[in-house]
């Protein structure tokens, strides 16, 4: 039994990332912390890395403050929690920054209705190169109508 609540942990919290990035996306980056996401809708640089970067940072700290309290107290919840934090980052490591944006040659050729509808939202998004007036927050769970033809 609490293998399964193991799991439904987990899988509830990777599907609250997808709220969290979002949020954290369309009021944090595109709000108050616009000067560390901006470097990433204008390319105004030459380094491969982006300050935007650093926003991974906050959520790995969250994802091991849950596994130092499942390590070293009985809340047991922390390594769910945890790898379900971790299991998103690197989903969206996977889509973000390797699938869409290419930062690795990797996936190029990846063409099915949802890499499509996946891309054409982000595409929507960065559109928009100011804080303002954007679009398509999201990351794994974008609006339908990117998916239609």
């Amino acid at each position: 039994m609490k293998i399964v609540i193991w799991i439904l942990i987990f899988l509830a919290t990777f599907g609250f990332m997808e709220f969290m990035a979002w949020f954290t996306h369309k009021y944090i980056m595109h709000g108050f912390l616009w000067s560390l996401h901006r470097d990433h809708h204008k390319k105004d640089h030459d380094s491969w890395f982006e300050r935007n970067d650093a926003f991974f940072i906050f959520y790995a700290v969250v994802s091991i403050t849950f596994f130092c309290l499942a390590s070293f107290t009985p809340f047991w919840y922390g390594w769910p929690l945890g790898f379900g934090i971790m299991a998103y980052g690197a989903t969206y490591f996977v889509v973000h920054d390797i699938f869409i944006h290419q930062r690795f040659k990797m996936f190029r050729n990846a063409n099915n209705w949802y890499a499509r509808g996946v891309r054409r939202a982000h595409k929507m998004h960065h559109k928009h190169i100011g804080k303002e007036d954007g679009e398509c927050f999201g990351m794994l769970i974008v609006p339908f109508k990117y998916f239609k033809k």
